[in-house]
């Protein structure tokens, strides 16, 4: 036994790693591509040069070990073919053809389905791609050069620790947590940092699951939350999160606006307040100024160049870190030797450090003075009023201490005399001071342990002082310390939330990660541990540390303008003011340069079409317009001026991010998606939905209002890309929760058969195409739009002529027809398209497989049969009796518009005129519940509805009438009742005519097949020379039997076309000659009711005879002349031409008609005559439904 050996030699190690001499793959190129689904294919073509290394083929025999010489040859374009004793390769066959011996069996399906090799060696060479510039997958394109890039080396405390810290920490932690405390109390401010630090953690659980679960391209949270909850839901919450970004950017220089005019350079204010009513709205427009200035700088230097803000990164996250520990110090520091910071009370309440010019707290001050030994009237002569207590005294005056009114008297008083009349509360209490920072060991915790909410305009008090309780409201002209702000519980959870958020930055960076699935849960859970840890201690030190006034100091005022966690600040406050201004520099720079990029990946990717300008950008990618939109946002939030107010706007657009986030993880979850497999196995569906109702209840807990506004904007972008943007599949969570819940409604479906009242059409809508693959009758589809009015199931099938393996090409393009009819027409439902080899086959299949479950169809709508009477071929009346038949053997009701082209389209509206139904058998209540539902849609609104029954000579249709007006009060159907009397009498010679001329008619044509036959057997060479032997005319049996269906033909067609009024053919050529004999399509009653005699009389026999005396009447011609009708035929013939005349006499003026259709008969061989049936009973009609119930009762007056 032979055996053969491939032997490869690459001229490198590392172009074929793994690879040795023994290997049995010839086939791993490193430039080989792997593309997947129905249209990418594997690209073996690309060839081995000769420098790469020779082929080898060597056969080993089994017995005698001698190897074959080399048969290896190679082309002139380097292509390496084998010619092998081994391998008949005669026809010259490429290697490329040949490349795997091993799976000569599969190589037919190597385009779709390509080789395990192939895709793993494609898999481990996969790079991280910047999301949005190309969907991950479709930038893997065949033939592209792919740069060999730097590969992401960074860990996890570089890469997602630190760059979490910073975003996280920020400018809520210095300018707004003191506040939060010593407003809310330590137990409740613990309460607010342990929801919001919960809620993170909870959705960086379901984070970590979600970006465990395969590779996480670059962008973030915007690409979790779209692939794992579709476009719509992808592009809300993704510029939820834009926003969110933004405004945080906004926020962020908002801050740091703050801390320069407050703390560090208080007299750059270019608005000066005149009173202390001014004073606010100078600080805002302040910020606004400042604020538009520095957010143009920081554009500026995104614009220039990302680089030099990811330098600044770690310089503004040192100074954060540094900011933190010097707070822990200043605590500990403060239990032995707590700072100086003394605040000034009058009673309880607080006096602002800035009122306190001769930094005096108090009324007066004792002031040494040298007065003059005479005296004049009793009064005092002061010779120094400034004058103070001095070493030395001069014997001529005598020292005197003299009370003065200090700087805050005059305040609280008219003048400076101390007997001015002055405030109330400020005669009957006294100054006094208190520390600021009373320290760790001063049991301060106590009093802060409870909240103290303020309404605006309240004085801070120090609930702990005694004062007297005057009843007299603080005024604002004098110097206390005032709450800016209403404060509440929910107000504060909105403001602290932002302090919080951040803990997507890790994911941000997942394309620079070496181990992105290890890296990103660890360091993001460590990071929120560590904030959380921070955020808690800080509570509980501040509450320990500070004096209650002094927390609720938002600006400090009562220190005299100090930030209020720098008090506690060791050594110094500068640390904190100078590191919380840079770290706050440093965030909005972050911002500002995230939400760009994450805009642009949502422009790229397409959802949202009028965002596609933003998705460009300079030459590197930097997204240009994007930037421009970003700055334009922030300024609104700049404009805005107050940090209270911005906070609590990108609080609602993170929650809804986050909570979105933890929807896609609990969904994904509960559905068990086959895909769904994250290495992250620490979470849970009830973690998930537990962050997501933390997440929905903070929103409305810190402003309801702004999270209705969210949520509209939200609901909004959702509509927007439902109904306009681009179609993408990507797999979501939502499609799948859409299957699991079709799946469990059909499940519960199936548990029964539908009650009366939950009966709707379920229609399922027969079309024909012609050969160009057009529909033929679109007003079907029109029609069925109407009567759905969107609602229910609607199924459009049709039938392809044909060989499935063959025609499968012709289905698909069959489908996409009826797709865009469908998308034109407004109807939403479901394509079906079969390949049978007889359409009568086709229909009967997809009246049986149509629907699944609970829902299948119940009700078939199919056209008239074109021109039935001219047709030659049977085919199509016998498809369309079959039809009929197979609907009522499945018990499904049957609707056959007849003159579905002049039915009204969806923009022609019915403005006046009558729906008449004609009921006059009962077969479930369709009669009443069709008109009903046409009338919700806007072309029938405005019709009237017409019910008209039959009685015959034993009803009373008094009686009748009164019933029926009962029932339809009943049924809540509003409806003129009429009966209409039918009175028994003879079968008319016109009835009786009819009837001889449509057996005659049937005759004929049985006969003209069968003439058809003798043609095609005369064709053949093989027949007797007796059939071609010609008449005494001349002429050949076939011609005459051509001549006599000619003749026949003629006449038939001249009669027929009076009773033809509003045919289906529209390809008609006497289409004018008909409606001339009709007057115009709508004569007189009586036009169409005129006696037409018998075409075949013995008299016109015998000049047909004459004429073509050449030829010999065949013999069933002969057979033809002697019909008599069949009683049956002649009883239902007369009942169709009395109901026809009754219909046309009561409604020729309807917009349309309903009517009961007669089934077929039982026997097949008068299906002919019961085409002929319904013709009579809907002559001259315009636009007629015939309605066949399916056995159901479809309507109940019962509630």
């Amino acid at each position: 036994m032979a055996s053969v050996r491939f032997t490869v030699t690459p001229t490198k190690a590392e172009d074929l790693p793994g690879l040795s001499d023994t290997s049995p793959d010839i086939s791993s190129r490193s430039t080989a591509r792997v593309r997947f689904g129905s249209r990418e294919s594997v690209n073996r073509s690309d060839p081995l040069s000769e420098a790469s290394g020779g082929l080898t083929t060597s056969a080993t025999a089994a017995g005698g070990g001698a190897d074959t010489p080399d048969h290896s040859n190679t082309d002139g374009d380097g292509n390496s073919k084998i010619s092998s004793v081994y391998i008949n390769n005669t026809h010259g066959v490429d290697d490329d053809d040949f490349y795997d011996r091993n799976l000569a069996l599969f190589e037919e399906e190597m385009d779709t389905r390509p080789k395990v090799s192939s895709l793993l060696n494609r898999l481990a060479n996969y790079t991280n791609l910047t999301q949005g510039a190309k969907e991950h997958e479709e930038a893997e394109s065949i033939g592209e050069k792919k740069k060999t890039g730097k590969s992401p080396q960074m860990g996890t405390f570089m890469g997602v620790y630190l760059p979490c810290l910073q975003n996280i920490f920020g400018v809520i932690l210095f300018l707004r947590l003191t506040w939060v405390v010593g407003t809310a109390g330590v137990l409740q401010g613990l309460c607010i940092v342990f929801i919001c630090c919960c809620c993170t953690m909870l959705t960086a659980i379901s984070m970590s699951a979600i970006a465990t679960n395969g590779v996480v391209p670059a962008g973030g949270s915007y690409f979790m939350i779209s692939r794992s909850l579709g476009p719509e839901f992808g592009g809300a919450v993704g510029l939820c999160f834009y926003l969110g970004t933004t405004f945080a950017g906004a926020m962020y220089i908002l801050g740091a606006i703050e801390i320069l005019l407050m703390y560090i350079a208080p007299e750059a204010a270019i608005f000066k307040a005149k009173g202390l009513e001014g004073e606010g709205a100078a600080m805002l427009n302040n910020m606004r100024v400042y604020g538009s200035v520095c957010l143009l700088l920081m554009c500026l230097l995104v614009f220039v160049g990302v680089k030099y803000v990811n330098k600044l990164a770690s310089i503004f996250l040192a100074c954060v870190i540094v900011s933190i520990i010097s707070i822990y110090i200043g605590a500990l520091v403060s239990a032995f030797k707590p700072p100086h910071f003394p605040v000034c009370m009058l009673g309880n309440r607080t006096i602002n450090g800035h009122d306190l010019e001769d930094n005096h707290c108090g009324k007066t001050i004792l002031l040494q003075i040298k007065e003059p030994a005479e005296r004049e009237d009793g009064n005092f002569t002061f010779a120094n009023e400034n004058s103070t207590v001095g070493p030395t005294v001069d014997s001529s005056h005598v020292p005197v201490l003299v009370e003065k009114t200090t700087s805050l008297w005059s305040r609280f008083c008219q003048n400076a005399e101390l007997n001015a009349s002055c405030d109330e509360y400020f005669m009957h209490n006294n100054f006094s001071n208190i520390e600021g920072i009373p320290g760790l060991a001063s049991g301060i915790i106590s009093e802060n342990l409870w909240s103290s909410y303020l309404s605006k305009g309240d004085v801070l008090e120090k609930v702990s002082l005694n004062s007297s309780h005057v009843p007299h409201p603080a005024s604002t002209q004098q110097p206390y310390v005032f709450a800016d702000i209403t404060t509440s519980f929910t107000l504060l959870v909105g403001i602290f939330f932002p302090s919080v958020t951040g803990i997507m930055a890790g994911s941000n960076r997942s394309g620079d990660l070496k181990d992105a699935q290890r890296s990103i849960p660890i360091g993001t859970i460590l990071a929120i541990l560590t904030t959380s840890i921070v955020y808690l201690t800080s509570v509980v030190l501040f509450g320990a540390c500070i004096d209650g006034v002094v927390l609720r100091d938002k600006f400090g005022d009562s220190v005299k303008g100090n930030l209020v966690v720098g008090t506690l600040a060791w050594p110094t406050p500068w640390v904190i003011v100078v590191g919380s201004f840079f770290s706050t520099c440093g965030a909005g720079l972050q911002s500002l340069t995230g939400a760009p990029r994450l805009l642009q990946a949502i422009a790229k990717d397409n959802i949202i079409p009028f965002l596609r300008v933003f998705g460009h950008g300079k030459a590197n990618g930097e997204p240009t317009w994007a930037l421009l939109l970003t700055a334009l946002i922030a300024e609104l939030g700049i404009l805005i001026a107050s940090l209270d107010l911005v906070a609590p706007i990108l609080t609602m657009f993170f929650l809804m991010c986050y909570l979105f986030v933890n929807l896609a993880c609990a969904l994904q979850t509960l559905l068990r998606t086959p895909n769904w497999r994250p290495r992250f196995s620490y979470y849970h569906w009830t973690l998930s939905f537990l962050g997501m109702t933390i997440c929905l209840a903070l929103m409305f807990i810190s402003s309801w209002y702004y999270a209705i506004v969210a949520m509209v904007i939200a609901g909004m972008i959702y509509k927007y890309i439902e109904y306009h943007g681009a179609e993408k599949e990507w797999g979501d969570g939502i499609r799948g929760l859409s299957l699991s819940a079709a799946r469990y409604a059909l499940l519960r479906l199936e548990e029964g058969p539908p009650h009366t009242k939950n009966w709707r059409p379920q229609l399922l809508v027969l079309l024909k195409l012609d050969e160009d693959a057009h529909v033929k009758s679109p007003r079907l589809l029109t029609f069925a739009s109407q009567l759905k009015a969107g609602k229910g199931l609607t199924i459009v099938g049709t039938v392809v002529s044909g060989n499935f393996l063959q025609s499968y090409g012709e289905a698909l393009a069959a489908e996409q027809t009826l797709k865009h009819l469908m998308d034109k027409e407004r109807v939403k439902g479901f394509c079906q398209c079969i390949v049978a080899q007889k359409p009568r086959d086709g229909i009967s299949h997809m009246i049986q497989s149509s629907g699944l479950g609970g829902m299948k169809p119940n009700t078939v709508v199919m056209g008239w049969p074109h021109a039935w009477r001219q047709s030659e071929d049977p085919q199509s009346w016998k498809t369309f009796i079959n039809t009929v038949r197979v609907t009522t053997a499945a018990h499904l009701a049957l609707l056959v518009p007849k003159n579905i082209s002049l039915f009204p389209s969806n923009s022609e509206p019915c403005t006046e005129g009558y729906i008449d139904v004609w009921w006059i058998v009962h077969d479930g209540g369709m009669l009443m519940l069709l008109p009903f539902l046409l009338r919700q849609h806007k072309v029938w609104r405005k019709c009237g509805m017409r019910i008209f029954t039959v009685a015959q000579m034993e009803d009373n249709s008094i009686q009748m009438k009164k019933d029926l007006a009962t029932f339809l009060y009943h049924l809540r159907i509003e409806a003129e009742v009429e009966v209409v009397e039918m009175h028994d009498s003879d079968i008319s010679a016109y009835t009786y005519e009819r009837t001889l001329m449509m057996e005659q008619r049937s005759q004929m044509l049985r006969q003209m097949r069968l003439s058809k036959s003798d043609r095609d057997r005369e064709g053949n060479p093989g027949s007797s020379s007796s059939e071609n032997r010609p008449e005494a005319g001349g002429a050949t049996r076939s011609q005459c039997v051509l001549l006599n269906q000619a003749q026949l033909v003629k006449d038939r067609n001249s009669m027929l076309r009076l009773t033809s009024i509003g045919s289906d053919d529209d390809d008609d050529t006497d289409g004018g000659e008909r409606d001339r004999a009709m007057g115009g399509g709508g004569g007189s009653s009586s036009e169409h009711h005129r006696r037409v005699q018998m075409t075949w009389t013995k008299e016109k026999t015998s000049q047909y005879r004459a004429a073509h005396s050449g030829c010999s009447t065949p013999e069933g011609f002969r057979d033809m002349l002697s019909i008599r009708p069949d009683h049956s035929n002649v009883r239902r013939m007369h009942t169709a031409v009395k109901l026809n005349e009754v219909i046309v006499n009561k409604s020729h003026d309807a917009r349309v008609v309903l009517l009961n259709m007669p089934g077929p008969p039982r026997n097949t061989e008068g299906d002919e005559n019961y085409m002929e049936f319904l013709e009579v009973l809907t002559e001259g009609l315009e636009r007629v439904l015939l309605v066949r119930g399916g056995g159901s009762e479809v309507i109940t007056i019962y509630s």
